[in-house]
């Protein structure tokens, strides 16, 4: 596979489908952040502080589904169909693991998790009824990370994209009746992502036992999978366990509508920044592990050229749209003019630091596709964590509030990005062996 003549419509041919796809992915929390707003600020603050335990749980999922990808690719561009095949049906197998201890763990502990973040009362009651019900119905959630990488790597983003598609609208159907015509209140946005997230998962389940045939026996790859995918598992687990903390040491101290801004401003505004980005990371991705698999490094040099400008220009644009655009787009996920207030605080210092989101992002997809995750992990979880005692100091100490811990974000985002970025020009990653 020769890509050194790659075009920037070569890149977006990738990336278009691949955003579309995370785009519909993250709609589920765009539908549910509008569909519950009728149920009050205390569903809002519950599926706002839900989001950074999901995001823990997700997690698990990228033990198996953040390694396969680098597996896949590699095996792809160095025309090792069986090599493919073998990865592909250990990583289901590992899969099934995974996907019933994410609904124990959930289930089981969903009745404490309130308290960690600091909600209490309604909010806390609607925080543990959302996640216990996703616990009953989520156990093809764990696939899906899984079978979006496995096409990803091949260069196919258009399936994906479908699935999400089919996903969303089913979603979409259910959201509002399970809520409000049968009167399940939040449950009923969780089983109604359970159910149409376990739909196209099961396609997808489909499709691959009929194109590829995978033979999900033996475990010798699987560990491979694990080792490239635990720094990126522990990486997200790590962003997620410092937003409970921030929730509870920093956000939920500034009352529920601070709480309910972040839940907006993170489910509503960053579920269409971040897939925008996402999707020039996973075409860099999936390219990256296909030419170092045929020893393209033209063609790397190539990706890398493209890449980085288009990534910049997403940035600028999505900047622009937070800072004058922000307040428009958050008034319809709020009724309340103290929650709407907050949020487009949120949006405005935001706006700040979306170019170094999407060079970051960009760069982690580069290092993934290469499997060299440890690096993100290190340059990513110590600044992560830095969040919690600075949010404080600024937000709670210094009388800051909100302002405080927005900027503490930036800034922290801004340490990510350049660190990243100077990794991938290093190069190191080019001669890794997996």
């Amino acid at each position: 596979m020769k890509t050194s003549k790659l075009t920037l419509w070569g890149l977006l041919a990738l990336a278009i489908p691949s955003i579309l796809s995370q785009l519909l992915n993250n709609a589920f929390r765009i539908i549910d952040q509008y569909c519950i707003q009728w149920l009050g600020a205390p569903a809002q603050a519950a599926l706002g502080a839900t989001s950074f335990v999901l995001i823990a749980a997700f997690s698990m999922f990228m033990l198996i589904g953040g390694g396969i990808g680098a597996l896949v690719g590699r095996a792809t561009g160095a025309n090792e169909p069986e090599s493919r095949t073998r990865f592909i049906g250990q990583s289901l197998r590992a899969t099934v693991f995974i996907a019933i201890a994410y609904c124990v763990i959930l289930v089981l502990t969903a009745p404490y998790l309130p308290e960690l973040v600091g909600l209490s009362g309604t909010s806390a009651e609607m925080m543990t009824s959302y996640l216990s019900w996703l616990g009953y119905t989520g156990f093809f959630l764990a696939f899906g990370p899984v079978i979006d990488a496995i096409y990803i790597s091949m260069g196919n983003t258009k399936f994906p994209m479908l699935l999400q598609l089919l996903a969303t609208v089913v979603n979409l159907c259910l959201n509002y009746f399970l809520i409000y015509t049968l009167g399940f209140g939040i449950a009923g946005a969780a089983i109604a992502s359970g159910i149409s997230r376990g739909l196209a998962s099961a396609i997808g389940l489909y499709y691959i036992q009929r194109d590829f045939a995978p033979k999900w026996s033996g475990s010798s790859e699987v560990r491979r999978m694990i080792r490239i995918g635990t720094p990126i598992s522990l990486g997200i687990l790590s962003y997620a366990l410092v937003y409970w903390a921030l929730l509870r040491t920093s956000i939920s101290p500034l009352g529920e509508p601070v709480t309910a801004a972040l839940g907006i401003g993170f489910s509503a505004l960053e579920s269409i920044s971040w897939p925008i980005f996402a999707g020039i990371m996973l075409a860099a991705s999936s390219l990256v592990s296909r030419q170092l698999g045929a020893k393209d490094y033209e063609g790397l040099d190539r990706t890398l050229k493209l890449s980085f400008p288009a990534s910049t220009t997403l940035g600028l644009i999505i900047s622009a749209l937070f800072y004058w655009g922000g307040e428009t787009f958050c008034s319809f996920f709020t009724n309340d003019p103290i929650v709407l207030e907050q949020a487009a605080m949120y949006a405005q210092i935001l706006a700040f630091s979306q170019v170094f989101v999407a060079w970051e992002t960009l760069s982690e997809g580069i290092l993934e596709g290469a499997g060299d995750t440890k690096v993100i992990l290190w340059f990513g979880m110590p600044f992560n964590v830095l969040r919690i005692p600075l949010s404080w100091f600024l937000a709670i100490y210094l009388g800051w509030g909100a302002f405080g811990i927005w900027w503490t974000i930036n800034i922290t985002t801004y340490i990510k990005a350049l660190l990243k970025m100077w990794v991938v020009s290093r190069g190191k990653w080019r001669t890794l062996e997996i």
